[in-house]
């Protein structure tokens, strides 16, 4: 176990050992990963500063776990109207946004009629039509965007291409189990992994810049997590284009059918965390979300364990699919990375190795300048 774990901290560990990690003892995990960490990234941890745009929460899956997803009749049903999303983007701007995250329901017109002849009025005949408004827009106003509009077609993508510095899609598990009878993703034929992989792989095929990541404690197993990882990790080394990968803990909600399920204790992210450091390449970023991390050392732990990035962090909007966890204060995360010896830095939505003419539609391109210019600015005002 010392040659695989010793092995890990100079490079990706081989398929045949990858199961072997989760085996091993947590101390030993963390120490490995901390070191492949440093060896690529030093000590200086990122995040892009942005603002969380719901454009619908209306949503064809029943996932067991999610609050986000509403009917058209339910309380709290809402799609964004074009005056909402400049109004956003306005405040956005003004507290130094670089990110506009879109994220929404899965095609939620393909179920809804109601939200159909809404769009029709509106005059767009899809989601991903308004979407690319929606991109338009938040370039205007300049952010850019991020999207992840859960599974969209390879026509769909390369609409939003022009539009968008990234896309993304959580993995969440490679689990068929998952999807069986009262498991959690039964009622959601979206979240099966063959359609998310092709998605994801459709994705590579067309050099898009992307995030995948994997959802921790919603029933799967340790062995089922090394899977999901490895599955990401053979469709980056195909195609290069997974520049980060979320490995985000699963939070309850009231009045969901996993309300009472237990969370994932810090120990169990933290091995998660650093497992996937040991498995996935050293150029992709490993990510955990700071506003899921209940009150404690869970962040300092997670440092530890290798992330090199928190995500996206807004200083004008909740997080509208975990709205009971509020975002840290930026510079107070950033003063407990100084006492573990890391500094912190904003960044774009796209990542520094993807921002390339070969990664990145031309159009987009002036856009990405201006942006990385006003976070220098910021910086140096700072």
């Amino acid at each position: 176990m010392n040659e695989i774990l010793n092995a890990a901290a100079e490079a990706p560990v081989d398929a045949g050992d990858a199961h072997a990690l989760a085996a091993l003892s947590l101390d030993a995990l963390l120490e490995a990963a901390s070191a492949r960490r440093d060896r690529r990234w030093g000590r200086r941890l990122t995040f892009s500063p942005k603002v969380f745009l719901p454009l619908t929460n209306l949503c064809r899956n029943f996932c067991d776990y999610c609050s986000f997803r509403r009917s058209p009749k339910d309380d709290g049903a809402h799609t964004m109207s074009t005056s909402e999303l400049d109004e956003w983007l306005g405040r956005a701007r003004d507290q130094g946004c670089v990110e506009a995250l879109f994220c929404l329901g899965d095609r939620p017109e393909a179920v809804f009629p109601s939200y159909a002849r809404q769009l029709d009025a509106w005059g767009f005949g899809t989601t991903v039509d308004y979407l690319e408004r929606a991109g338009r827009i938040a370039l205007d106003a300049g952010l850019l965007p991020h999207t992840n509009a859960g599974v969209l077609t390879r026509d769909e993508m390369e609409q939003l291409r022009p539009v968008n510095a990234s896309l993304g899609l959580m993995l969440e598990s490679t689990s068929e189990r998952l999807c069986d009878k009262g498991m959690p993703h039964h009622r959601a034929p979206d979240k099966r992994p063959a359609v998310r992989l092709q998605m994801t792989r459709e994705a590579g095929e067309l050099a898009i810049p992307f995030t995948s990541g994997i959802l921790v404690g919603i029933g799967e197993t340790a062995a089922e997590r090394v899977d999901a990882l490895l599955a990401i990790r053979d469709l980056h080394r195909r195609y290069g284009h997974i520049q980060e990968v979320i490995v985000q803990r699963l939070r309850v909600h009231p009045r969901t059918p996993m309300a009472a399920a237990p969370e994932p204790a810090d120990g169990d992210l933290a091995r998660t965390i650093a497992i996937a450091r040991l498995i996935l390449d050293d150029e992709v970023t490993v990510q955990a979300p700071p506003n899921l991390s209940p009150d404690g050392d869970s962040i300092e732990l997670q440092l530890r364990a290798g992330i090199n990035d928190f995500g996206g962090i807004s200083p004008v909007t909740p997080d509208f699919i975990n709205p009971r966890h509020r975002w840290p204060v930026v510079a107070a995360l950033g003063e407990r990375c100084a006492a573990a010896g890391f500094s912190l830095a904003p960044r774009l939505p796209i990542h520094a190795g993807w921002v390339d003419p070969a990664w990145v539609a031309p159009e987009m391109m002036p856009h990405l300048a201006a942006a990385e210019a006003r976070l220098s600015t910021a910086a140096r005002a700072a």
